[in-house]
Order: structure tokens, then sequence, then C-alpha cells
């Protein structure tokens, strides 16, 4: 079992190094469209345009596959049977390019219907601009699909680097395109945002590419032929129809935060665009790497007999839960407190003010409260899924998404009058009623998973010295805030002045602009890391496993330089 253990968390950093090489370069490509566009309507038809093909992406995509074609395709090849393995990886894809044909084209001739219902509250140029958007990007989603079939086969054979790195060169795509088509005059926005569409459209296909050779390599004769003769690719369809419904009602929920977004302006559908976009780090990095590292061996786990079964799974459960929250808890508490300074590092240059950064600061407050939820929500999934079960993920789904659509129509309706709040910060209670309602997810997927593996381990055994620790690291960097507001007399966060010090502009091209590193974005990285490191060295002082071996690992890595 140590050597086990070693190896999920071996494969758990690898997934992690693959998912943060690609988000640090997705906050590249952020920092540049948000430089690009701010909060305009530009920005808003293409968060709306991007949401609505990426239905396929979620629809046909990585959880869906994660759910029903892993881990059959990881149990075939457990049991030494791997010539029916590739045989099965064969007919999937092709089923699965026939089925991404058909919805692309439904998408192509519905889009302003599409648009219409999805983003009610957009102005007639607005939604004319997001129906050309939505027709250009539709295409590039379906690869995206083909894409995380890769991401499954190259899982599967515990090659997890190159499938989440992957993303970098889609978003490299967007970047050039933004760098090299960039424009100071407002009046090219509309030709820019268009560009950057085709772009992301390339990027896809490009992404799928760079994972092919490999996948090709891994499988030898690969004859992609649609064909549900076999089966083992039944079993993959009866897994999959639960899971489609699953996450198709998880991208419903999606869509309505959108809709309802638009219904307050079309500033609100940007920013929690940005928003979501930040607070996905800490779910993709720590839910993410850790329960798509452990789905390949649950699976395996899950052909050993009852008692071994559950208790192997139950053991797997608690390791990924306790590496989860050593670093998502201090995500929640940073944007909580800090999410001011997050979005002034990431987003804040050219038309992203610092006005933008604290509403991006607000919304960062609501998602805070799902993180722990969803990030264990991802492993105990995981856990059903390679048990054979995708019917009640999808039945918790369902109840989750149901309770959220009425919430949310309450909570924008209703709370900013209530509370006597203006009617912009109402974004904010669309991301606060997704933090209930996935706890209210996560706890239904603890019983039901109780009832095959016995007792799951508890979220919270960890939390209190992580939660201790967290909230004085917060109070640690507000306080040297607070000092320097007192100091230089104005909060250095939102002027670029202070103290009678002014960077000038860096000998770089102005391209290159939105990394300069200014008196706001070097003051707020370091707040962050303050807070950074006053929670390592807490956590490391209250004996938390996870920060001694984070020590020990820097330490060693220290010696060998």
């Amino acid at each position: 079992m140590p050597g086990e253990k070693s190896n999920s968390a071996r494969n758990a950093t690898l997934v992690a190094a693959g998912i943060l090489l690609s988000r640090v370069v997705g906050l590249l490509r952020q920092m540049l469209f948000a430089r690009a566009f701010g909060n305009g309507i530009e920005a808003a038809a293409f968060s709306a345009a991007s949401r609505i093909p990426n239905f396929l992406q979620n629809l046909l995509g990585e959880g869906v596959l994660s759910a029903s074609f892993i881990p059959v395709y990881a149990g075939l090849r457990s049991s030494q049977n791997d010539k029916e393995a590739k045989e099965v990886a064969s007919a999937v894809f092709g089923l699965l390019s026939v089925a991404v044909a058909v919805l692309v084209a439904l998408g192509l001739i519905a889009a302003p219907f599409l648009v219409h219902l999805l983003a009610p509250g957009f102005s007639a140029p607005t939604a004319e601009l997001t129906v050309s958007l939505v027709r250009i990007l539709f295409p590039g989603t379906g690869v995206l699909v083909l894409s995380a079939w890769c991401l499954g086969i190259l899982n599967s054979h515990k090659k997890f680097f190159l499938s989440y790195a992957a993303p970098v060169i889609w978003n490299a795509c967007i970047i050039a395109t933004l760098l090299v088509f960039r424009s100071s005059d407002g009046k090219e926005l509309n030709d820019l945002v268009v560009k950057v569409a085709w772009a992301t459209a390339i990027g896809g296909a490009l992404q799928f590419l760079l994972q092919l050779p490999t996948v090709l390599k891994l499988l030898e004769n690969f004859k992609p032929i649609p064909s549900v003769k076999s089966p083992s690719v039944l079993r993959v369809l009866r897994g999959f129809l639960p899971a489609v419904t699953s996450r198709g009602v998880v991208q419903i929920s999606s869509y309505v935060d959108a809709a309802f977004a638009s219904l307050i302006s079309e500033r609100a559908v940007s920013a929690l665009t940005y928003a979501q976009t930040i607070s996905l780090l800490p779910v993709s990095l720590f839910g993410m790497a850790v329960a798509a590292a452990e789905l390949p061996d649950m699976s395996a786990d899950a052909t050993k007999s009852q008692e071994l079964r559950a208790a192997a799974i139950r053991e797997r459960i608690d390791a990924g839960q306790r590496r989860m929250a050593f670093f998502v808890v201090p995500s929640m508490f940073a944007f909580l407190f800090l999410g001011d300074l997050i979005a002034q590092v990431l987003l804040q240059s050219g038309r992203f003010t610092s006005t933008e950064s604290r509403y991006c600061w607000y919304i960062l407050m609501g998602s805070a409260i799902a993180l722990l939820a969803q990030t264990s929500g991802r492993l105990l999934s995981s856990a059903l899924f390679a048990l054979g079960d995708t019917k009640r993920p999808m039945r918790i789904a369902m109840i989750r998404v149901s309770i959220g659509i009425v919430l949310g129509y309450c909570a924008i309706t209703y709370l900013p009058d209530l509370l006597g709040v203006p009617k912009h910060l109402g974004v904010v209670f669309i991301t606060l009623t997704t933090g209930f309602t996935s706890w209210i997810e996560n706890q239904l997927l603890r019983r039901t998973l109780a009832k095959e593996i016995g007792p799951v381990p508890p979220l919270g055994a960890a939390l209190p010295k992580l939660f201790i620790a967290a909230l004085i690291s917060s109070l640690v960097a507000i306080a040297v805030k607070a000092m320097l507001v007192q100091r230089y007399g104005a909060d250095p966060l939102v002027t670029a002045e202070w103290g009678g010090w002014l960077l000038p502009p860096p000998m770089i091209p102005p391209e290159f602009g939105f990394l300069w590193l200014s008196p706001t974005r070097l003051t707020a990285g370091g707040l962050l890391g303050i807070f950074g490191i006053s929670y390592i060295l807490l956590t490391f002082l209250l004996n938390v496993p996870q920060a001694r071996a984070l020590v020990a690992r820097i330490s060693k890595n220290r010696r060998k330089v």
C-alpha cells in the first residue's frame, strides 16, 4: 500500500503539473483578453458565445468519458485484455466523431435561437456579434471533444502530463492573436474578437493533433469505425447515457447562470466569466488532479473482492481529500479576503481597471463557498464511476441543478432590493447559490457512496488546523496592506503612484505592457506571497503532514541545487 500511495501522489502531481502549466498560460491569455476588452460588450459577447458550444465539450468530453469510458478501458487493461481495450477505444472514437459532427451542424443552424435563449438580456448588436462568434467556435469545440478522448487513453496508460498540458497550445493560439492583432482603437474591437474566436477554433484542432501521435502509438492498429457489437462498448454506452444526462444537467446550470447574469447587465456576464476562470484554478489543480489520477487506480480496485475493494477505495478517498484540503482551504480564504489582490495581479491592465478588479473580488467571495464541496465532489464522483455507477450521480446532479435554478432566480430578483445593495452585485448571489447547492450535492454523493463501500472518510478531519492557519495568514496580509495604506495615505492597490514613487514603463514592446510590474501588481503579488508563506509556516508548526512533506521536498530540492 505505501507504494500505491506514492504512485497516486506522483500521478496527482503529474496531473497538477500539466494543469498548472496550461492554467498559467491560460491566465496569461485571460490577462491579455482583459487588457484588450475589459468588461465591454465584446467581452460579454465572447463570454456568452464560448459557453454555448461548450456544451459539446461538457456533454461529451472529459467528465463523461471519465464516467463511462475510462473505467471500462482501464478495467480491460488491468485484466490483461489489451486487444479488446484497443477495439473499444477505436469504436468509441468512431461513435464520438459521428455524434460531434451531428451536434456541430445543429449548433451552427440553431445559433440565433441559442443566443436569444441563453443571453436574453443582450442588446441587438451584442446578440448579433454573439451569433457570429458561436458559429466560429462550434467546430473547434467539437474537436476538443476528440481531444478529451485522447486524454482518456493517455490517463489510462498513466501518461498524465501530456493530456493536461496540451491546452497550452490552444491558449498559445489565442495569445498570439491578441498580441499580433492588438487594437488601441475601440472601434476595431469587433474585428479583434472575431479573430480571437478563429484562433480559439484553430487552437482546439492543434490541441487534438498534439496528443494524437502518442495515442496512436499506444493503440497500434487504430481503426475508428463506429460499432456497438462488442459487449464492452455496450458497457461504455450504458454508462455514457446517464453520464451525458448528468453533464447536460450541469451544463444547463451554467447556461442559466449566464442567462441570469445577462439580465443583470452585459458587464456582469464577462465579470462572471473572469471570476470563474480564477475560481476554477484550485478546482482544476487540486480537485481534478487528484480525482483524475485516482480514477484508473480505483477502477482497478473495483475488480477486487467486496471487502478489499471497499477498504482500498476508502483509503484513496481519505488520502485524496487530505491532499485537496491542504491547498483548497487557503484558496477559499484568499478569495474571501484577498480577492482584489488576485484580480489585480492576474487581470488588471488596459481596459480592465481597479474598479473591475474589485467587482471580480465580490464574485470570488461567492465562489469561495463552493471550493471544498466541488473538489471533494470530483473525487467522490470518480469513486462511483469506478464502481460502474453513473446513474445515481446523474440523479444527484439533477437535484442540485433544480434547486440552484430556483434559488438563483430568487436571489438575483429579490435579494439586491431586500439587502439594499446595487443591482449589479446580484451576480454575487449566483456564485453563492452555486456554493450552497454544491454542498448539497457533496453530501448526497457521500451518502450514496457509503451504501457501496461503508462509511466515507469525513472531509473535516484535517480542517480545523488548516482553517486556523489560513485565517491568521489572511489577517497578516490584510494588516500589512493596512500599514501600507496608512504609510502612503492612499490605497496602493488602486493608484499606480504612491509615496512619490512611480515606476516608469519598462523598455519592452507595448504589446507586452500587461506584464509590466507596476507598483499595483508588485504590491498585490507581495501581499499574496506573504499570505502563502505564512500559511505554509503555520501549518508546518501545527504539524500538518502535507505541510511537513512540502517543506521536506523544498529542502531536498535546495540541497540538490
